[in-house]
C-alpha cells in the first residue's frame, strides 16, 4: 500500500436506485476543474450535519488505487455474486464551508444538465463521511439549527395578523415556507437580515441563474418575482423590520430576483422614504454592479453596505459566465471602487469553483482589484452549477491551480484588513472608513 493513500476515505458509490455505499477497497478522488487532483486528510473535514449526499445518474465514480495511487473509473462493482452498476456520489456542504475539491466523476455518458448545487468531494471513513472543504465562517444567524418551521408557521400568522399583507408579503411567505429561504423566514421571525426583492427584469444571463434558465440548462431552483412591489410596500416592510428586529438587515438583491439596478429609482426612493421614517440597523444592496451611476443614486439615498458578485476579476472569465447585457467587467470594477470612495461597507460576492477561482492568474487578478478598489469583505461562496458545464463554458486555463485553501491563505496574509467570510453583517457607517 502507499503511505500517502492507504488512510484516505473510501470512495463512495451509488446504485440506480440512490442507495449509498462505501467501495471496499478504492479510496475517494477529487478533481480541480476537469483534473484529478491530490485530496489529503488537512483537506477533509467531518460532512456537517446539515449538508446533503446527492448520486449523478449514468456517471460512473473515480476512484484511488491506494497501492499504486493511479486512478479508476468504477462502472459497476460485484459483491457476492451480484453485479451492481455505480454511480457517483457528491455532497453539499452548508453555509459557512467552503469546497477545496470537486467529487472525481466520468461525465462521459450524462446527456442531461445537473441541477444548481455545488457538488464536492465526499468519501467515508471511520463510521462517518468526509468531504473536501474547510469552514471560512461560522454565524449562528444562520445556522440551519436556528431555523424551525414549527417557531416559523405561528410567527407568519402572527405577522399578518399585525400588518397588512400586500403581495410583497404574500411573495416572501411562499419564499419562507416553500423554498425555505433563510433570509425570508427572518422577516417573520423579527430578527437579523430579511429580504426586499424589487426586480423582475436582469440585464445579465448568468449559467447559474437561481430564478431564471432562459437556455433551459435545467430547471430554475425557485421562481423570479413576478410584479414590481409598491414603495409603500417596501418602505413599511423595511421599517418595521429595521425599528423591531433583533440586529437587523434589509437587502435588496435577492435569489428572487432580477437585477435591482434595473429599477434603481424605486430603490434609491424607497430608501431615502426608509431613513425618513428610521435610522436604525443596515440597508444593503446585493447587485452584479453593472452601472456606477445609479449605484451613486442609491448611495446617495442612504444606503449603508453593498455586496457585487463577480466569479472571476478576470474578463473573459467573468462574461463566460454572467453573459453581461451592454455591461462589462470594467463597469463591475467601477461600481467597487465607487461604493467605497462614498462609504459603503464593500463587499464582494466571490462565486468560487475549484480549478478557476485559484489558477494562478486568476488570484493574480482578484489581488489587482483589491488592490485598486479597497474592498472591505470578500465572501468567499461555492458556486452552484454543474461541474461540466461550468467547465465547458470557461476559457481554456492559461496557468495551474494552486488550491483553494492556499488561495485563501496567500490572500490573507497579503490583505490582512480584507475580512473573508461567506455571510452579510450588520454594519454601522462610523465604522466603514477605518
Amino acid at each position: 500500500m502507499h503511505s500517502d493513500y492507504i488512510n484516505l476515505p473510501y470512495m463512495l458509490y451509488a446504485d440506480k436506485d440512490g442507495q449509498i455505499y462505501d467501495h471496499p477497497y478504492l479510496r475517494m478522488a477529487g478533481f480541480s476543474g476537469s483534473s484529478p487532483a491530490v485530496i489529503t486528510d488537512e483537506d477533509l473535514i467531518p460532512m456537517p450535519e446539515f449538508s446533503k449526499l446527492f448520486y449523478i445518474p449514468d456517471c460512473p465514480p473515480i476512484g484511488l488505487d491506494p497501492s499504486t495511487g493511479e486512478s479508476k473509473t468504477v462502472a459497476e462493482i460485484e459483491v457476492e455474486g451480484i453485479v451492481t452498476k455505480c454511480f457517483a456520489v457528491a455532497a453539499f456542504l452548508e453555509p459557512g464551508l467552503v469546497r477545496s475539491h470537486l467529487p472525481a466523476v466520468d461525465y462521459g455518458p450524462k446527456s442531461y444538465i445537473l441541477p444548481m448545487w455545488a457538488y464536492t468531494a465526499v468519501g467515508f471513513r471511520d463510521e462517518g463521511y468526509l468531504a473536501a472543504g474547510f469552514r471560512i465562517e461560522y454565524n449562528h444567524k444562520w445556522d440551519p439549527n436556528n431555523y424551525d418551521d414549527r417557531e416559523l408557521i405561528p410567527a407568519i400568522r402572527k405577522y399578518q395578523g399585525e400588518y397588512k399583507a400586500g403581495p410583497l408579503v404574500e411573495h416572501l411567505i411562499h419564499c419562507a415556507t416553500d423554498n425555505h429561504c433563510f433570509a425570508a423566514k427572518n422577516l417573520f421571525l423579527k430578527r437579523w437580515e430579511a429580504p426586499l426583492p424589487v426586480s423582475q427584469t436582469c440585464n445579465a444571463a448568468c449559467l447559474g441563474c437561481l430564478s431564471l434558465q432562459l437556455d433551459l440548462f435545467c430547471e430554475a431552483s425557485h421562481e423570479r418575482i413576478s410584479f414590481t412591489p409598491s414603495k409603500t410596500e417596501i418602505v413599511a416592510l423595511a421599517v418595521r423590520h429595521l425599528e423591531y428586529a433583533l440586529e437587523p438587515i434589509v437587502s435588496f438583491g435577492q435569489g428572487c430576483e432580477g437585477e435591482p439596478l434595473t429599477d434603481y429609482m424605486l430603490v434609491a426612493d424607497s430608501i431615502r422614504e426608509i431613513r425618513k421614517q428610521t435610522g436604525k440597523g443596515t440597508i444593503n444592496l446585493n447587485t452584479n454592479g453593472s452601472w456606477p451611476e445609479r449605484i451613486r443614486e442609491i448611495a446617495d439615498s442612504g444606503l449603508d453596505s453593498i455586496r457585487i458578485s463577480l466569479n472571476s476579476a478576470r474578463p473573459e472569465f467573468y462574461k463566460a459566465y454572467y453573459r453581461p447585457k451592454n455591461y462589462d467587467l470594467t463597469d463591475v470594477i467601477d461600481s467597487i471602487s465607487l461604493s467605497r470612495e462614498m462609504g459603503l461597507y464593500t463587499m464582494i460576492n466571490y462565486l468560487v469553483f475549484p480549478g478557476v477561482t485559484d489558477q494562478e492568474e486568476e488570484v493574480e487578478a482578484l489581488s489587482d482589484l483589491i488592490e485598486k478598489t479597497g474592498v472591505n469583505f470578500i465572501h468567499l461562496k461555492n458556486l452552484d452549477i454543474d461541474p461540466q458545464l461550468y467547465m465547458k463554458k470557461m476559457p481554456a486555463p492559461k496557468s495551474e491551480a494552486i488550491g483553494i485553501k492556499q488561495m485563501v491563505d496567500m490572500l490573507r496574509q497579503e490583505f490582512p484588513d480584507v475580512e473573508l467570510g461567506y455571510f452579510n453583517q450588520p454594519v454601522e457607517r462610523k465604522d466603514v472608513l477605518k
